[in-house]
Order: C-alpha cells, then sequence, then structure tokens
C-alpha cells in the first residue's frame, strides 16, 4: 500500500501535479458528448469543458467539423444554471468561434444573458457576443451594448468599452462604434479607475485620425483631475505622441502636463512622466533635471519594483 502511495506521488511531481498533463483530443471529444445528456450535469460538464478548454490553450487544433459539433454540443449546456459552468460556456465560445461554423446560432441566448438581470453573466456574454458578432449583426445589438457602457456595474462597463474597443478594429465596424462617442465621454467620468481608463482607450481610438479634437480632448483631459492612474498614463502617451508630430519643445502646453504629472502621487504615473521626458528629443539640461531627480529617488526606494525601473 504505502509503495503504491509512493508510486502515485512520483507521478504527480513527475507531471508537476497537473492534471491535464496526458490529455487526448480525441478521448476528450468523446467526453464532449454529456453536454447532449438531459438534464445536464454541472459537475461533470464542467470537468469536461475545463479540459477542452485547456486542449485549445494549449495550441491543439481542431478541424472545422469537430469545432464546429464541440460548438454546438456546448450551446445545450444554456439550459444549466451553474454559475461556474456558465462562464466556461462563454469561454468556450470564445475560443471556438473563430473556428466553427454557424456560431451565430447562439446569439439570442448571449443577448439575453447580456441584458439580464444577473451581473455575474452580462459582462462575460458581452465579450462572447462581441466575439461572433460581424458589422451587420452589430446593429442589432448597438442599443444594447450603448446601455452596457455607460452600466453602473464597473465590470459590465468595462467588458463593454474593451469588447467595443476590438469591434472598432473589425471591418466596417469602426463605424458604428463611432456612434457611440456620447455613452464612451459619459464613462470617462465614472468612479472606476478601470472604466475610465478604458474609455479613454476607446475614445482615443475612435478620434486619433481626427488631430482637431485629439487637442480638444487633450486640452480638457489635462485640466481634471483623473482618478485612473492608468488614464493618467495613457493620457502622457497621447500628450508625448502630439509633441512628437508637432515637433515642438518644452514650451508646449503638453509638456507642461507631462511634467507636473513627476508631481502625482501614483508612482506609476511619476515613472511614466520621467520615461517620457528622458526620451523626448528636444529636452535640455535643465528640463531634464527634474526627472532624473525623481529616477534617482527611486533608485533608493525599498521597493525593488521601483529600483529595477528607475535603472
Amino acid at each position: 500500500m504505502l509503495s503504491l502511495k509512493k508510486d502515485k506521488k512520483e507521478e504527480e511531481d513527475k507531471d508537476g501535479g497537473n492534471p491535464y498533463s496526458n490529455l487526448e483530443k480525441t478521448s476528450v471529444l468523446q467526453e464532449a458528448r454529456l453536454f447532449n445528456e438531459t438534464p445536464v450535469n454541472p459537475r461533470k460538464c464542467t470537468a469536461v469543458l475545463a479540459k477542452i478548454l485547456y486542449l485549445l490553450n494549449q495550441g491543439e487544433v481542431l478541424g472545422t467539423t469537430e469545432a464546429t459539433e464541440c460548438f454546438f454540443a456546448i450551446t445545450k449546456l444554456f439550459q444549466a444554471r451553474d454559475t461556474v459552468l456558465r462562464r466556461l460556456v462563454y469561454l468556450g465560445i470564445k475560443e471556438l468561434s473563430g473556428i466553427a461554423e454557424d456560431v451565430i446560432i447562439v446569439t439570442s441566448s448571449l443577448t439575453k444573458d447580456m441584458t439580464g438581470k444577473e451581473d455575474c453573466y452580462r459582462a462575460a456574454a458581452i465579450r462572447a457576443l462581441c466575439t461572433i458578432t460581424d458589422p451587420v449583426m452589430l446593429q442589432a445589438i448597438e442599443r444594447y451594448m450603448k446601455q452596457a457602457i455607460v452600466d453602473r456595474n464597473a465590470a459590465i462597463s468595462s467588458a463593454a468599452l474593451v469588447s467595443s474597443l476590438h469591434l472598432s478594429r473589425t471591418g466596417g465596424g469602426s463605424e458604428v462604434v463611432k456612434r457611440w462617442v456620447n455613452e464612451v465621454q459619459e464613462s470617462l467620468s465614472s468612479d472606476s479607475v478601470m472604466v475610465q481608463y478604458h474609455a479613454l482607450g476607446l475614445l482615443y481610438h475612435i478620434r486619433k485620425t481626427d488631430r482637431l479634437a485629439i487637442t480638444k480632448l487633450l486640452a480638457k483631459l489635462t485640466k481634471m483631475s483623473l482618478k485612473s492612474p492608468y488614464a493618467v498614463i495613457l493620457l502622457i502617451r497621447i500628450a508625448c505622441k502630439m509633441i512628437e508630430e508637432e515637433d515642438s519643445d518644452s514650451s508646449s502646453p503638453y509638456f507642461d502636463f507631462v511634467e507636473s504629472c513627476l508631481r502625482h502621487k501614483s508612482e506609476m504615473v511619476i515613472y511614466e512622466a520621467a520615461h517620457a521626458i528622458v526620451n523626448m528629443k528636444k529636452t535640455t539640461s535643465r528640463e531634464l533635471a527634474p526627472a532624473v531627480s525623481v529616477l534617482q529617488l527611486f533608485c533608493s526606494s525599498p521597493k525593488p519594483t521601483l529600483r529595477f525601473a528607475a535603472v
């Protein structure tokens, strides 16, 4: 008995304790037949779906027929109300959407979850829905996306903003997303640091080809006190890009903004501002001095990450 336990322990140590290390695609896809059973067994289906996702993330390639059959089997799991299983279903849909055929069949189920009362489903449903949506279908969910962008729940708002950014990069999707500017601007005043950051990222992406609009955006936001340090970092990068494009020097109002960020309460913002000033083309030794002083302070910081960054 002791030798059996020892052998089992040695086997686990060899595999690094990974229960999925010896999975085979064929056997896992056969196990996926469980998804067609009624009633659904959430515990067993969760285990099988986790195996499928593991194989896909390890680079396992599924053929179109295999992916389509697996995709349609996964859609049967919408009838289960298990939260963990449902979240894995969304991940499965996202992973297989680029391989399987006729994926739009789940649009109605995802739209229902996206607009439902269960907040734990809504954000993941938005991400999955936007993955399978093409520019033609996008107009059908436009109203729901606008509502999600300004949702009070930060996770839902962030999911909608990031999904909108991905959609705007697809052919035809950018024109539809441009119509959501008012909602994106509204979410820019959110109390959530991530929502504010994602809103600024999307707003900049929508307007980046309009130089006047970017100038107005910078003029407005550099005077505001953004709560999100991530948003301030992005703003610094946008300001530096404008300085570079205009080929201006330290007399630029954008440079004043970047320099003011050296006195920000967030260390990551201070580092970004110092990094930006040091890497500018037209800076004198006098203008570099505050940034160098900040980096010298970082070098004597008790935090290893700050010392590493400063070096």
